[in-house]
């Protein structure tokens, strides 16, 4: 579903992204590990056009995006969880999740499934609280369900577990194993909390000064030589 080939970026004449590639099929997750500072959040911003590639492709479902703009990406059908969460402080909790349908019209646009509360209980009770009041784990929450608003075919998320509490953090794992149990969506996933991520990655790359020094299936996590590229 996505093809990620030869992709390069620069931050003035910093070489950023290095050939990186990478391909994530419906249904699976894919691990994206690494030390902070190794391209990481880079590259996923490539993916969604924030930030402009100097070369290589990407591609949705057969179809090249790279020179798409980050909303076109949207109505395509890919969300982007991005590190520190970004919800609207100042909106409700129930306009944040409308915001995740803004590409939609009609009903679609102003109806939020009961799927996001099953999913994320928590959310229902807090409908009419402001975003900056939630605690940072219901933040991510509230990211992560506005964000499954969208209907997409991918989505990705990165570092959802960073400054989040245990409780929370297995209440987001529990909804990316049912997301991957489902099918209907590839999850691309970025974090440096290695255990969380070997328990749900069907494959794994990891990052090192922006190339790609390994990669492989869930069972081949427990190398030596990928934990070397973890530890600090």
């Amino acid at each position: 579903m996505l093809q990620v080939d030869q992709l390069n970026q620069y931050y003035g004449a910093a070489h950023t992204l290095r050939g990186v590639s990478l391909s994530l099929e419906k249904g699976k997750c894919l691990t994206l590990l690494g030390r902070n500072g190794v391209g990481k959040t880079t590259l996923l911003k490539c993916l969604m056009g924030v930030l402009p590639t100097a070369a290589g492709n990407v591609s949705l479902d057969g179809r090249d995006i790279t020179k798409l703009k980050p909303h076109q990406r949207a109505q395509l059908g890919i969300a982007y969880v991005p590190q520190g969460r970004e919800i609207f402080a100042r909106l409700t909790v129930e306009e944040n999740l409308l915001m995740g349908m803004a590409t939609k019209s009609g009903r679609k646009a102003s109806t939020i499934r009961g799927e996001v509360y099953e999913l994320f209980p928590v959310l229902k009770e807090m409908l009419h609280r402001r975003g900056g009041d939630l605690s940072g784990g219901q933040q991510q929450q509230l990211a992560i369900a506005r964000a499954l608003l969208a209907d997409p075919k991918l989505i990705i998320l990165d570092e959802p577990t960073e400054g989040i509490q245990p409780s929370i953090i297995k209440d987001i794992g529990r909804v990316i194993r049912l997301l991957r149990e489902r099918g209907d969506i590839g999850i691309l996933l970025c974090e440096q909390y290695f255990d969380f991520a070997r328990e749900l990655a069907d494959n794994f790359i990891v990052m090192s000064r922006g190339e790609v020094v390994a990669s492989g299936t869930a069972d081949q996590m427990d190398d030596e030589s990928v934990k070397r590229h973890l530890a600090v």
